[in-house]
């Protein structure tokens, strides 16, 4: 079985640009193509031999870098190469944070997306430090380990909606929303569901980029 790398970007023409740049890297690879964050994290988990992951941070049902934090918790395994649009080297180092191998503009030339995914396919973290922030840091790590549920439930706190309307969009019951709610607070050291949003809304979870 051959190696399949997940493409998840809403612009077709940027996913055909991104498939040329892996077949150049890694010819005979197996593609996936996602244009929704849903639909990247239905592949991310059915995909047995998912090698790596493109992700452009702007996907529908992502908000700020939630998209990288669902997929690394679905598949902490897998690295996250994220390109995207996004300015500025914090951009980058909050995307590291939460998971993501490397991050890329872009506007890069294909042979930098190609050294990139080369780079990521090999498990070379692209360079870059923490925020400086050290408590930061460690708070981002913290909503890094969250599983895939609990962060769906969080960003659906953050959605402002209540654990019976979290409970019917998830396919889950009111009190295992409760039960999710009660590990993400005590995983994030926070007292109340208010506090553990904003704890995510500091970090950039509901940031549009």
């Amino acid at each position: 079985m051959s190696d399949t790398i997940l493409i998840a970007d809403d612009h077709p023409l940027f996913r055909q640009a991104l498939a040329l740049a892996v077949q150049k890297v890694m010819p005979g690879a197996t593609l996936r193509e996602a244009g929704t964050l849903s639909a990247a994290a239905h592949a991310a988990v059915e995909a047995e031999d998912l090698r790596l992951i493109l992700l452009d941070l702007k996907m529908p049902g992502a908000v700020g870098y939630s998209g990288i934090a669902l997929l690394h918790a679905e598949r902490p395994s897998v690295p996250i190469l994220v390109v995207s649009s996004a300015d500025g080297a914090g951009a980058a180092e909050e995307a590291r944070a939460f998971g993501a191998i490397g991050f890329l503009r872009k506007d890069s030339d294909l042979s930098a997306i190609e050294a990139a995914i080369r780079d990521a396919l090999g498990g070379k973290a692209s360079t870059g430090a923490g925020s400086g922030d050290a408590q930061m840091d460690t708070v981002r790590r913290d909503v890094a380990d969250l599983t895939p549920m609990q962060l769906k439930v969080l960003l659906a706190v953050l959605d402002g909606q209540l654990n019976k309307q979290i409970a019917h969009s998830l396919g889950i019951t009111e009190a295992t929303v409760k039960a999710h709610m009660t590990a993400i607070m005590r995983k994030l050291d926070v007292s109340n569901r208010t506090q553990a949003a904003l704890v995510a809304r500091s970090l950039g979870l509901d940031l549009r980029h």
